[in-house]
This record gives C-alpha cells, sequence and structure tokens, in this order.
C-alpha cells in the first residue's frame, strides 16, 4: 500500500453509489472472500439501497497487508469506519463468517448508539451455537483445497490455477482461523431484527442452529430456508434480494 488512500476506501467498496437518504446495507463476505462477491448484489439493489461492500485485509488490492486472524480484531478496526459511513438507516448482511462479524459489528455499533434495522446473517450458525473440533485452518494446503472444492464457493478459474490458488491459501487459512477460534461472550441482546438465511443442504448450519439466532435480538425474527449448499444465495439471488429490499425499503 503506498499510503495515500484513506482507511475508508481500504474498507469499503461502492460499487453503485445510491441516492441521498437511501438505506445503507453493510455486506461481509466469507472466509476468503472479498468484496467483488457482493457486486451483483450492490448493482440489483441500487439506487434504491446502497450496498457497501467490506474489503478485508490480504486479498486482492489489499493483498500485501498483514491478515486479521480474529473475528473480534475485525470488527475492531471495521467500527470506526462504519461509524463514518452510517449517517442515516442500515442493515448488516453477512454470510458465513461475515455473519459472525455482523453480529459482532451490531454488537458494538448499539453500544455507541447506532442500531441497525436488520441483521441478515447467512449460513451460519448463531454465535451461541458453538462446534467443537472445526480445525480446517489447521490442515495442510491440500486439506484446505478440499474444503474449498466441497463448499462450491470459490470461483472455478481460482481452482483451476495452481499459481493463483496458492496466492490466496494464506487469507483462505486466516480467515478459517478467525472463524473457527471464535467464542460468544454473553451480553445484552440486540434491538435489531434478525432475518437469517440459510441453505437446506449446508453441512456447516443445521436449521436448529440457525434458528438460535432469535436468541441474541429483542426485535423480530424469521428464518428462510433455501434450496441448497453452502452458497445457495448464489441460485436464489433474485428472491434474496427481493427479502432484502423489501425489508430495507419504506412502503
Amino acid at each position: 500500500m503506498t499510503g495515500t488512500r484513506n482507511t475508508d476506501d481500504l474498507w469499503i467498496r461502492r460499487y453503485h453509489p445510491a441516492g441521498p437518504g437511501a438505506p445503507k446495507l453493510v455486506v461481509l463476505p466469507h472466509a476468503g472472500g472479498s468484496g467483488t462477491f457482493f457486486f451483483p448484489m450492490a448493482k440489483a439493489l441500487a439506487p434504491g439501497i446502497e450496498v457497501l461492500a467490506v474489503q478485508y485485509p490480504g486479498r486482492q488490492d489489499r493483498h500485501a497487508e498483514k491478515l486479521i486472524e480474529s473475528v473480534a480484531e475485525l470488527a475492531d478496526q471495521l467500527l470506526p469506519v462504519l461509524r463514518s459511513q452510517l449517517d442515516g438507516p442500515f442493515a448488516l448482511f453477512g454470510h458465513s463468517m461475515g455473519a459472525t462479524l455482523s453480529f459482532e459489528l451490531a454488537r458494538r455499533l448499539e453500544a455507541e448508539g447506532l442500531v441497525a434495522e436488520a441483521l441478515f446473517p447467512s449460513a451460519r450458525p448463531a454465535p451461541s451455537r458453538h462446534r467443537e473440533n472445526c480445525t480446517v485452518h489447521l490442515g495442510t494446503d491440500e486439506e484446505l483445497i478440499a474444503e474449498l472444492r466441497s463448499l462450491s464457493g470459490t470461483n472455478d478459474q481460482v481452482l483451476g490455477n495452481e499459481e493463483l490458488l496458492r496466492m490466496t491459501l494464506p487469507a483462505v487459512r486466516g480467515d478459517y482461523k478467525a472463524a473457527e477460534t471464535y467464542r460468544y461472550h454473553p451480553g445484552p441482546k440486540l434491538k435489531s431484527a434478525v432475518y437469517a438465511m440459510i441453505g437446506d443442504q449446508d453441512p456447516m448450519v443445521t436449521e436448529e442452529e440457525a434458528r438460535a439466532w432469535a436468541e441474541h435480538t429483542e426485535g423480530p425474527f424469521t428464518l428462510d430456508v433455501y434450496r441448497g449448499g453452502h452458497f445457495y444465495l448464489v441460485d436464489h439471488q433474485p428472491a434474496i434480494l427481493k427479502s432484502l429490499a423489501d425489508r430495507l425499503t419504506p412502503a
């Protein structure tokens, strides 16, 4: 990094800016993912909703930066960035690891008086539902690659390019470490509505684990179950976009 870009520009991608007063949707990628994963969502929701796609360190244009291997540290570093961006109605959408990060961010924002209209956790057990023996981040490169292939969320061009794949593995491993070593610490329930989403064939989350998100909010809760695996949202984008728009756009 040259040091000429400000912190907000490093963390936030605005692919399709919206008009004044439009609600903002902060989207948080999965382990190994980048902000560009949400480019289609940003395009589809504009101009009624402005998508702020988060870019984690260690990938794409931030590849030279030190990785952050803790959900808490990610949330702590993102907090001041979002504090300066969220000047009106907003919501948080996180997929997989991003769902856990969205929860920790919502907690921190609420502590400062910034309450999200909604939290959309996707493909992730509730924070209080810890799975034992999650050690993918400790495996060999080959085991990590096998995990990526099994979840079908990594671009085929990356999986088919050995050199490119090896370049992305440190970020993937660091994100898996963040996700797998996360531990929930009890605290006040969120005031935000929570609208959870999962795929019915996702090995990473059961329906019972997803329904437990209801325990973390004083507001409304729903669980939408789609047909598919961990990346069900790719095949059901129109339905998911409608759900987001219906819940964020004033009648």
